[in-house]
């Protein structure tokens, strides 16, 4: 599959791109102004975009609203700042105390420090926040399990209907929902099952489906299948001519393929037609709980049960907790990848440039809005943690300049700054010119 595959594809990926971005951007910005105006520091120019000013308007407070040509960034230049990036003072020659207090060069350490951070945090907030309100749009599955919608199978019989609360499975007491994964590994590995249900207050044994049958519950971007058009939803029914039933069987083979392409027989239930497709499975590098990576063999298809279980909304603080624990699993795993790949222990083809991001929210972007704005989440968290780096030119290296000035009682001088922003630069340019690398390079 070739990076740009036509130019529809082209113009999508960078509206969605440059949607992600300028989203991400803005609030990023946003912390910074609006932290920088609790402490007293007051904004000169709030910029969406680089280069030439498209729109623009100055508010009450004197600060100027703008839009600029090209979608690449964004800054807040605060009063007294020599430059976009706040390093190095400008003159201010004549201000009163008042009016130097409210410059970035005259406001007390701690509250230039607290602008700084401000914009990570407010990165982080975002995800947070987004993570929340898409499990509170999607709900949660209820105990005791409760069927509200049937996915189609093919060939296979089918007598749970919507409503049907699931009792027994195979003769089975049926779990809670947290619990459901571990227990449907215990059950017979059969295409059909029997399944004690109570329907209208009344217990009935009908046959259905295995529980997990290898349906595409979701398809990752950029994946193998999504790069032949498998579709969510779509059940894979034969892998080289042998049938499979469970996710189980598509799991394990895809996991021994050793990446060989392999033909995968494919029943789209929006049409009721079958086709073949050929794809070969990528290496792929996998975060787990604990930490560490694991290295399989993938197609970038998870899993889905036959049915939609009934969902009720799980509350704000559930909701909130969940956001808090996403995030911090982004930043965990982002942090251990990259020591891992210093290390040589995983592939530096898992550091994606600005070309693999783009591709990703165009694909996060077609694959429907909770998709895309999941994407924007992941990604927010991930340029919040880009920016604590203490690199020179990022966040990160302000805090670090501003924690020696509260040690030290004096600021770095302009030759250190200097020489340390040079440095900074080269290592982001470093950093950038690898990743773009990957892009092309990397399969």
């Amino acid at each position: 599959m070739g990076l740009i595959p036509d130019f529809g594809s082209l113009a999508f990926t960078l509206v969605a791109f440059v949607a992600a971005l300028s989203i991400i951007v803005a609030i990023h910005e946003y912390g910074h102004y609006i932290v920088g105006r609790w402490c007293g520091i007051k904004a000169d120019v709030f910029s969406i975009g680089m280069g030439p000013v498209l729109l623009s308007r100055t508010d009450k407070r004197g600060t100027q609203w703008q839009v600029a040509a090209f979608p690449v960034g964004g800054y807040v230049k605060f009063r007294g700042d020599a430059n976009a990036a706040s390093v190095g003072q400008a003159d201010t020659p004549g201000l009163d105390p008042a009016e130097a207090r409210s410059t970035m060069a005259g406001a007390p350490v701690w509250a230039r420090a607290l602008t700084v951070a401000a914009g990570p945090v407010f990165n982080f907030v975002l995800s947070i926040a987004v993570f929340a309100i898409v499990l509170m749009l999607r709900g949660v599955a209820t105990d005791p399990l409760t069927v509200d919608e049937v996915m189609p199978l093919p060939d296979v019989t089918q007598q749970i209907e919507p409503g049907d609360r699931l009792l027994q499975i195979a003769g089975q007491d049926v779990p809670g929902v947290a619990d459901l994964s571990a227990f449907v590994d215990t059950l017979p590995l059969e295409a059909e099952l029997d399944y004690l249900i109570e329907r209208g207050g009344e217990r009935l044994t009908v046959s259905a489906p295995y529980p997990y049958p290898p349906i595409a519950g979701g398809v990752s971007p950029q994946s193998a299948a999504s790069d032949v058009g498998i579709r969510e939803g779509e059940v894979v029914t034969a892998i080289d001519g042998t049938p499979v039933f469970a996710f189980s069987q598509l799991r394990e083979i895809v996991g021994n393929s050793g990446g060989e392409t392999m033909t995968l027989a494919i029943w789209s239930p929006a049409t009721d037609t079958a086709r073949e497709v050929a794809l070969t499975p990528k290496r792929m590098d996998l975060p787990l709980p604990e930490g560490g990576f694991e290295t399989r063999w993938l197609i970038g298809i998870t899993g889905g049960m036959f049915l939609v279980p009934e969902r009720a909304n799980p509350g704000i603080l559930s909701a909130f907790s969940y956001g808090v624990e996403q995030t911090g699993f982004i930043i965990q795993s982002s942090l251990s990848g990259l020591y891992h790949m210093a290390a040589g222990a995983i592939s530096s083809c898992n550091l994606q440039g600005p070309i693999g991001i783009a591709q990703t929210s165009g694909a996060a972007a077609s694959a429907g809005l909770l998709s895309f704005v999941w994407f924007i989440a992941v990604l927010s968290t991930a340029v919040g943690l880009l920016n604590l780096f203490p690199i020179p030119v990022l966040d990160g290296g302000h805090l670090v300049f501003h924690a020696f000035e509260a040690i030290s009682g004096r600021p770095p001088s302009d030759r250190a700054l200097n020489v340390l922003m040079a440095v900074g630069l080269a290592l982001l340019g470093t950093l950038m010119v690898f990743a773009i690398g990957n892009d092309f390079l990397c399969p």
